[in-house]
């Protein structure tokens, strides 16, 4: 994948999906390694060395997990309602593998984690979830993308300049 990328110019994938499949989520699915979480990093790293050995960067997604809903984050704001205990020792594990790896982009989760943050706002634009947990507590200094802003789970009823304005204040860089 990496040299087939590089072969056309390509220099940042936007992969590995770092998620877990956790049986119920729609928009995931197979599109996540494992609901083992330990499988979801080893082969995060493997996918992600091989981008870097073609001069790729890889950018792991979706932050902080989107696997654990229901919900369609392009329809609707997903909800992840889960303990802030079951998010650290499940949901952050791959991110916080690939974050000590050295991966050097993030993409964004559109959806709520009450454990994360009360005010029932998507994660993109949480500085609670996006600088503080990610850049702060779990060390992350690279890239930060958000998912894309013309989804309902994030631009809901606000207009694209707000949602992107507030996607920058919570920490986004793209």
């Amino acid at each position: 994948i990496g040299r087939e990328l590089a072969s056309y110019g390509i220099d940042l994938c936007f992969a590995p999906v770092l998620d877990r499949d956790c049986g119920v989520s729609t928009v995931i699915g197979d599109r996540a390694f494992s609901a083992d979480t330990q499988l979801i990093i080893k082969f995060a790293r493997a996918f992600r060395s091989g981008l870097n050995a073609a001069g790729l960067s890889a950018t792991g997604k979706h932050f902080p997990g989107h696997g654990d809903t229901e919900q369609n984050s392009h329809l609707e704001l997903s909800r992840v309602n889960v303990s802030r205990a079951r998010l650290d020792s499940v949901e952050l594990r791959p991110f916080q593998a690939a974050i000590d790896a050295g991966v050097r982009g993030m993409m964004t989760f559109h959806g709520d984690l009450p454990a994360l943050d009360t005010t029932h706002t998507a994660a993109t634009l949480s500085a609670k979830v996006m600088t503080d947990l990610l850049r702060t507590q779990m060390g992350f200094k690279g890239l930060l993308v958000t998912d894309a802003l013309d989804m309902n789970g994030v631009l809901g009823n606000m207009t694209m300049t707000e949602a992107t304005q507030r996607a920058v204040v919570a920490g986004n860089d793209v």
